[in-house]
C-alpha cells in the first residue's frame, strides 16, 4: 500500500476508518526525516493491514499543533482510534519492524479496560 499525505480534511477520517494507522509527522527541511522516509516507504511495502500516513508539519501546522509534536520525525500509531505510541526521531528499519510487531500484538480490548479504569478513578 502507499504511503498517504494527510492533510487537514483527511486525518480525522482516515483514523476513523482504519483500526492500524502510524503516522510519520515530517518537515521537508528535515535532514532526518529525509533519511527515515526510504525505510517508512520501504516497509509499508510489507504490512498491508496497516495505513501508513505522513504529515508535513510544515504545510498543516493545526494537525502538528493539535499533537503537540515538537521535534521530528514524529511517529504515532494509532490503534482503533487510539494512540498507543508516539515519539520523536527515525528508527533503524530493524527497530521499526520491531515496533510494529509489538502494537499488532497489543490486546487492544485490554488496553480499552485500562483506560476505562483509569478514566474512572479519576472521575
Amino acid at each position: 500500500m502507499a504511503v498517504l499525505e494527510l492533510e487537514t480534511d483527511s486525518f480525522e477520517k482516515t483514523i476513523q476508518d482504519n483500526d492500524f494507522v502510524i503516522v510519520d509527522f515530517w518537515a521537508p527541511w528535515c535532514g532526518p526525516c529525509r533519511s527515515f522516509a526510504p525505510v517508512y516507504e520501504k516497509v509499508s511495502g510489507d504490512f498491508d493491514d496497516i495505513v501508513f500516513a505522513k504529515v508535513d508539519t510544515e504545510a498543516h501546522q493545526t494537525i502538528a499543533a493539535h499533537f503537540q509534536i515538537r521535534s521530528i520525525p514524529t511517529l504515532m500509531i494509532f490503534r482503533e482510534q487510539i494512540i498507543i505510541f508516539s515519539q520523536a526521531g527515525a528508527l533503524p528499519e530493524s527497530a521499526f519492524r520491531d515496533l510494529l510487531a509489538k502494537a499488532k500484538e497489543l490486546d487492544m480490548a485490554d488496553v480499552k479496560r485500562q483506560i476505562a479504569e483509569q478514566a474512572s478513578t479519576q472521575a
